[in-house]
C-alpha cells in the first residue's frame, strides 16, 4: 500500500490529485497540450485530405473534407512521378548515411574521448569551432572538390558528408566519456586492440547514443535537398526531395498533384517518429545527463 501511495506518475504524485487546485492545473495542462497538438497536426491533416481532391474541387471548395476518399488520385500521382525509383535512391542514401554517421563519427569520438592521442585537444577544439560555421558556407568548396574527384552523380558524397558531422562527434565524445573505464581497461588487459575494443566493447555499450544518431541521420538524410540536388542533378539517382523539386518547376503542375506529392515525401519521417519517438526522447535525455 505504501509503495502504491508514493508511486510517481511524473512531477505530480498520485496523492497530489486529491487536492482540488492540483486537479484544476492538471486538467488545464492537458487542455493546453491538446490545443498545441491540434495546431501541430492540423497542417499535416489538411495536406493529406487535400490530396484526395481533384483540381476543380480543390480550387472551388472551402471545406477541409473531400467529397470522396478514393486513393485513385494518389496511385495516379505515384505513377505519373515515377517515385518508386526515387524512393529506392533515397533509401540507399539514408542507409549509407547512417552507416557512415555511426562508423566514422564514432571512431573519431572514440579516439578523442578514450584513446586521446597526442594533440587530441587541438582536434577537439577545431571540431567545436566548426559548429559555429554555417553549413551553407562550405557548400561551394565541397561541391568543387566533389567535381574534381569525379564523384558527381554518386551517393558517396552524400554518405561521407554524414560521416564527418561535428555534432555527431560531440555526442559520441560526451557519451564515450561516461562509459566505465574498468571495462575498457579489462579489454586491453585481455589483449584487445584499439579497434577490437571499439567494436566489441564500446559500441555495444553505446546503443542509446547510436539510436539517437541513427534517427537524426535518417531524418536529415531523407529531408536533405541541397547537396543531393547539386550532386545528383539530372541523373538517374535523384532522391525523392530532388524529384519533387524538379516536378514543381514544370509548367504543367497542378496544385492537387503537388499536394499528393508532398504527402509521399512525409510518409517515412512520420512513420519514423511514430515508431521511435519514445526511444528518441529517452535516449536524448539519457545522453544529455551522461554528457
Amino acid at each position: 500500500m505504501r509503495k502504491k501511495i508514493i508511486e510517481r506518475t511524473g512531477v505530480i504524485r498520485d496523492y497530489d490529485l486529491h487536492s482540488g487546485s492540483v486537479r484544476f492545473w492538471y486538467a488545464a495542462i492537458y487542455v493546453l497540450c491538446a490545443i498545441m497538438a491540434v495546431f501541430a497536426v492540423f497542417p499535416l491533416v489538411w495536406v493529406v485530405l487535400a490530396g484526395f481532391k481533384d483540381l476543380k474541387e480543390f480550387m472551388s471548395s472551402t471545406s477541409i473534407m473531400p467529397k470522396n476518399f478514393s486513393p485513385a488520385q494518389f496511385v495516379k500521382t505515384w505513377s505519373q512521378l515515377g517515385l518508386a525509383k526515387n524512393y529506392l535512391n533515397s533509401f540507399i542514401s539514408v542507409a549509407g548515411s547512417v552507416v557512415c554517421a555511426l562508423l566514422f563519427n564514432g571512431l573519431l569520438g572514440y579516439g578523442l574521448a578514450i584513446l586521446k592521442p597526442r594533440g587530441y585537444g587541438v582536434v577537439k577544439k577545431m571540431i567545436m569551432f566548426s559548429l559555429l560555421v554555417p553549413a551553407t558556407i562550405s557548400i561551394v568548396p565541397l561541391f568543387m572538390n566533389i567535381q574534381r574527384l569525379g564523384m558527381g552523380n554518386s551517393f558517396w558524397p552524400l554518405w561521407l558528408s554524414y560521416g564527418a558531422n561535428a555534432m555527431y562527434v560531440v555526442l559520441f565524445i560526451q557519451f564515450f566519456e561516461s562509459l566505465p573505464k574498468s571495462m575498457i581497461e579489462a579489454s586491453r588487459i585481455d589483449g584487445c586492440s584499439a579497434l577490437q575494443t571499439f567494436f566489441r566493447i564500446v559500441m555495444p555499450l553505446s546503443k542509446p547514443i547510436c539510436a539517437v544518431i541513427t534517427i537524426f541521420a535518417i531524418n536529415a538524410s531523407w529531408s536533405d535537398f541541397l547537396l543531393p540536388y547539386l550532386v545528383l542533378r539530372g541523373g538517374s539517382k535523384q532522391t525523392v526531395m530532388v524529384r519533387l523539386f524538379v516536378f514543381s518547376t514544370e509548367q504543367t503542375v497542378n496544385a492537387d498533384t503537388m499536394m499528393r506529392s508532398v504527402v509521399f515525401s512525409m510518409i517515412p519521417p512520420i512513420i519514423l517518429f511514430v515508431l521511435f519517438q519514445k526511444q528518441l526522447t529517452q535516449n536524448n535525455v539519457s545522453a544529455g545527463i551522461k554528457g
